[in-house]
């Protein structure tokens, strides 16, 4: 005497019957066994046609850096190692870590008066912003390396009346520290922006459960909210920093020595101006790649736990479909 199926039994024919309509083995029972598959994606035409692509592209660049004798990579390779050179590099690199630090605590003081509950200090704050992203770096840099033509004197005193001290401002203001100052000013705007968007970006519910806490800003800031925020505003942040970085050649105009007025000294001597400008050219793109595995690691160190799923390839879909079976 036969009985009714049972409803995993029925369940397993219809599973059984699906996967031979669709080709699949019958053995496959599970989600998980789907995830077990190696998927190999189809190699069509657009896959033969973006390889011919890349070839002869590849090998027209061979031919124009390699093969190209009027790039005299014998005379790059004698200045890339050179002391002169060398000096400037240092020079790029130092200028580079006083603007970013500087920079960094003036967004930081930026954002918060941006986002202050006064009124003055959220209209000089927006009035700062405004300006800087109106002007550019290489007006700033001129603007304070000339400022004694426009205040001879820097002093503390009354307004409209007596002065306690003063210095001359030429004194004060040199090459080397109009470049920090200027480009210090122009990193502050822009990285204030990026606080004040990571803040943002963090939920409420953070902030009232700091306050339930009876957390202080500080110790919030520093053991809750913080570790989020930079979660948030490293790629921004880091991006603004390499910015600032190829932004310290425009300090040739004010005179002050760093990587690219070594090089312009240089081949104004000896008129081999592309050989020297490619030395330059390939140690911003050493530095720059440094800074880029620098943020990279950062990323990943205040990425811990909260690695998304990827769930943009196929496998990766079965994958997690099979956690959910199980």
């Amino acid at each position: 005497m036969s009985t009714a199926p049972t409803s995993s039994e029925a369940s397993d024919m219809s599973s059984l019957l699906t996967r031979r309509k669709s080709g699949l083995p019958a053995d496959l029972r599970t989600q998980k066994d789907l995830a077990a598959l190696k998927i190999r994606p189809r190699f069509g035409i657009a896959q033969w046609v973006s390889i011919g692509v890349a070839i002869y592209l590849g090998l027209t660049l061979i031919q124009f850096f390699v093969f190209n004798e009027n790039w005299k990579w014998d005379v790059v390779f004698s200045y890339l190692f050179s002391q002169v050179i060398m000096n400037g590099l240092l020079n790029t690199i130092y200028l580079t870590l006083l603007t970013t630090f500087f920079g960094l605590i003036l967004g930081v003081i930026t954002a918060w008066a941006r986002m202050s509950s006064l009124v003055v200090l959220r209209t000089f704050a927006v009035l700062y912003i405004w300006l800087m992203r109106a002007m550019p770096p290489l007006v700033m840099l001129l603007v304070v390396f000339f400022f004694g033509a426009l205040v001879p004197t820097l002093g503390i005193g009354i307004p409209f009346g007596p002065s306690f001290a003063e210095v001359p401002t030429n004194d004060v203001i040199s090459r080397f520290s109009a470049a920090i100052i200027g480009l210090s000013i122009y990193l502050g705007a822009y990285s204030a922006e990026i606080f004040r968007g990571g803040i943002l970006a963090l939920p409420s519910g953070q902030f009232e459960a700091c306050k339930s806490l009876g957390l202080p800003p500080f110790k919030a800031y520093q053991k809750i909210l913080g570790p989020q925020l930079i979660r948030v505003i490293i790629p921004s942040l880091a991006n603004d920093v390499i910015t600032i970085f190829k932004s310290t050649s425009l300090v040739s105009v004010i005179g002050y020595t760093e990587l690219l007025t070594t090089v312009q000294t240089i081949y104004a001597r000896n008129f081999e101006t592309i050989p020297l400008l490619m030395v330059a050219v390939i140690w911003y793109l050493v530095l720059t790649s440094i800074a880029m595995f620098g943020q990279a690691r950062l990323e990943k160190r205040f990425g811990r736990g909260f690695a998304r799923r990827n769930q943009g390839s196929p496998k990766a879909a079965l994958e997690n479909a099979a956690k959910e079976d199980l």
